[in-house]
């Protein structure tokens, strides 16, 4: 006799499935992939670059969302196929590999239903994620170099492309500062779970003694905007420095002021960039990174008015400690957040983030006006 199991795990995928088509008015996302083809067979497409990579980058994640729900739903009807054969000719093997298939195509249809979660229009976006250490000099920068290396195994993970636009290093090891340009579609959406305070709990390298230590490590996270949103910055609110830039362990130090530092004066929001060797273009990367925090801060501003106007008490909030990693007296990993949390240390400092990311956004969701109970 089948698994009654089984049974009901394809009944909650058919369920799933079903709702998911209906929310996803596939007609219209066919119309939307020949409305981009059509754009994009004009003569002058390509004549501004920039426009054109983004144009790809949608109709690419349009057709990723329709050919994923296409491949996801083919198989539960194979697997449907499979549940009826099993049931006339009662082969084990085959309900042995019903079960197996059944729990594959769960996870893939979780994974799935995470990603058009990222519905704000800022979510499609680039990140732009920033490191400081908190108090305790040595310590603290090396967690935070242990944070960079982390964030750019996800990265890799998923094929987003990262760029150093700042990076300040430590007096002895690890970094006081570095501001990396995480590229990828969704790449704001996923990274926004990090913004906050990551606490480490280890027996200290650095300690002759062998001590425990516990150090802190402000991660910032704001999307990279496009240049058509509109965000007033007049230049007599700026005060503009330039200094001498330096790389990673001494290397590419320039010798001329190319470094750029940019202060928004009514804001008091400091960005800075000296990855390029020319002042002007880390002027410009500059600006950017500017336009983009400054963006967040009206996001966070209309977030908050929102909260109030609901009456919402926010326990936890950006800049508070969001997680802890305890290499000592045991191992864990805990988001305060979702109180999602693992043993297994090793794999989440080898970029291993995604389920504590998922955690965090379906409980974003379930806290969204219209939410279900």
């Amino acid at each position: 006799m089948m698994d009654i199991g089984i049974k009901q795990a394809m009944k909650d995928i058919a369920r799933r499935l079903l709702e998911l088509r209906g929310s996803l008015d596939l007609d219209y996302k066919q119309e939307q992939i020949a409305d981009f083809e059509e754009k994009m067979s004009a003569p002058d497409f390509w004549d501004d670059n920039d426009r054109a990579q983004k144009m790809i980058a949608e109709l690419n994640a349009v057709k990723d969302v329709v050919a994923e729900f296409a491949s996801l739903n083919q198989e539960y009807e194979d697997l449907e196929v499979m549940l009826m054969l099993a049931e006339e000719e009662g082969d084990e093997s085959l309900e042995s590999e019903l079960q197996e298939g059944v729990a594959k195509l769960t996870e893939k249809l979780k994974s799935y239903e995470l990603q058009l979660l990222l519905s704000e229009p800022y979510d499609r976006m680039n990140a732009i994620l920033e490191l400081h250490p908190g108090a305790g000099g040595t310590e603290s920068q090396d967690w935070a170099e242990m944070l960079l290396r982390m964030y750019r195994r996800w990265a890799e993970k998923r094929d987003y492309k990262v760029e150093v636009l700042d990076y300040l290093p430590g007096d002895e090891a690890g970094v006081k500062s570095v501001t990396l340009l995480i590229k990828g579609f969704n790449a704001y959406g996923y990274l926004k779970a990090e913004k906050g305070v990551h606490r480490l709990v280890r027996i200290s390298p650095f300690d002759s003694s062998g001590r425990r230590h516990t150090s802190f490590v402000s991660c910032d996270v704001v999307p990279e905007i496009d240049d058509d949103v509109d965000i007033e910055i007049r230049t007599e609110d700026l005060k503009i420095d330039t200094y001498r830039a330096s790389g990673a362990g001494g290397q590419h130090i320039n010798t001329t002021d190319s470094a750029v530092r940019i202060t928004h004066i009514p804001t008091n929001v400091v960005v800075t960039c000296q990855t390029e060797r020319s002042q002007i273009k880390n002027r410009e990367r500059a600006m950017k990174i500017l336009r983009s925090k400054l963006y967040e801060r009206k996001l966070e501003e209309q977030r908050q008015e929102l909260a109030e106007i609901r009456g919402e008490q926010r326990e936890i909030g950006w800049g508070s400690q969001i997680r802890s990693y305890v290499f000592h007296p045991y191992s864990m990993v805990k988001d305060h957040r979702t109180q999602a949390e693992t043993g297994n240390v090793g794999s989440v400092m080898d970029g291993e983030l995604d389920f504590l990311i998922d955690a965090y956004l379906r409980s974003q969701m379930d806290t969204k006006p219209g939410a279900k109970d």
